[in-house]
């Protein structure tokens, strides 16, 4: 077995995504890197996992320092199966994206790619997610290989604090530098436009926008890459709001009979 650190890379866009490529060439050279993805994009899927049928992995490619898996499930599937079948023991680090299109604020919470660096942050494995601002299929990664770089050699000089993982996001063009930040106060806004199929059938599609309740907060991750600048936020497992415990003890709960 080798000696060197062992990266897991994933991504919810795709094994064929061009953002997943970006991804590996990112952190090459800084181990063995093992590319286990999903074999179609499954954005939105955030922690969801697949226990209705079976899960299928297909070796696409091994050579030195790199081992490409495809596998017919989310992104957690992929990092949970990497973790019991295909890794030679628990990697040092993961890391997931390149995203095709931002993951700020509540954004968080849908996506798939922040649900495989959530579920190999669960497994203490030090990890990030990475999104660049730009949904085109064809997007510019030449500026977030360069920035993600120097975040993934910090993580690897630094460390991270167990139960914490990175939530990174580029914007679209050229970056002006990077900047630590907090989520961003903000919702998606949903509208669905009613449709027919040829049969007359109604079916509806997910349309909307993401209203941003704070957009000229300075320190949010929203403004940051609206502004230029990488943002970088350390993101949480424990979702507890803790300033509320001691208040809420204070509640009635008894119950009559």
């Amino acid at each position: 077995m080798s000696d060197k650190p062992i990266i897991l890379v994933t991504n919810d866009d795709g094994l064929n995504a061009k953002g997943i490529k970006a991804l590996v060439a990112m952190v090459k050279g800084f181990g063995d890197i093992y590319v286990v993805a999903p074999n179609r994009s499954n954005s939105g899927k955030s922690n969801s996992i697949t226990v209705e049928v079976p899960i299928r992995i297909k070796k696409v490619r091994d050579e030195e320092n790199l081992h490409i898996y495809s596998c017919k499930g989310t992104p957690v599937d992929c990092v949970k199966l990497a973790l019991n079948k295909i890794l030679p023991r628990t990697p040092d680090f993961l890391v997931s994206g390149i995203n095709h299109g931002a993951n700020t604020s509540v954004s968080v919470l849908y996506s798939g790619t922040m649900g495989a660096t959530i579920e190999g942050c669960l497994n203490g494995i030090p990890s990030i997610g990475y999104s660049l601002n730009d949904f085109s299929a064809d997007a510019d990664f030449s500026q977030s290989i360069k920035y993600g770089r120097k975040i993934f050699a910090n993580l690897i000089e630094k460390g991270l604090e167990r139960s914490v993982c990175l939530n990174v996001n580029f914007p679209k063009g050229d970056i002006n530098g990077i900047r630590v930040c907090r989520q961003a106060d903000g919702r998606w806004k949903e509208e669905f436009d009613h449709r027919q199929d040829p049969f007359g059938g109604d079916y509806y599609w997910l349309t909307g926008y993401f209203k941003n309740a704070e957009p000229n907060a300075e320190e949010t991750d929203e403004w940051a890459i609206h502004n230029g600048y990488a943002s970088v936020v350390p993101t949480k497992i424990d979702m507890t709001a803790h300033q509320l415990v001691e208040d809420l003890k204070t509640w009635d709960y008894e119950v009559e009979d």
